[in-house]
């Protein structure tokens, strides 16, 4: 599945993951309600990366300690995290997604 899949979930309230695995145990998308016909797409949504790649230096992973993080939220705001929250220490061995904020609108 894509990283970016939150923007399609947001947009057409579908939750792709369960649905895979719906599918995967026999489920159809028929049986789902997934024909392309029930599938709308409403309003739209964005997807910010946090990561922690220096431009700097090609874009390798960095590393060091979070010493501040303050995580957005509100209506429409959904936050995929994992190693970002304050006091978290950044090894450059591992994916360097820190966070995924996906935000949606009506309009």
């Amino acid at each position: 599945i894509q990283v970016e899949h939150t923007v399609t979930e947001e947009v057409t309230g579908v939750d792709l993951v369960c649905s895979q695995l719906e599918i995967a145990q026999g489920t159809s998308l028929a049986e789902l309600g997934l024909t392309q016909d029930k599938v709308d797409c409403i309003g739209c949504a964005i997807q910010c990366r946090v990561t922690t790649e220096d431009p700097e230096n090609g874009f390798i992973p960095d590393s060091g300690r979070i010493i501040t993080y303050r995580a957005p939220g509100g209506y429409g705001i959904r936050l995929d995290r994992g190693m970002g929250y304050s006091g978290s220490v950044i090894t450059p061995f591992f994916d360097s997604l820190l966070v995924k904020c996906t935000a949606r609108s009506s309009s």
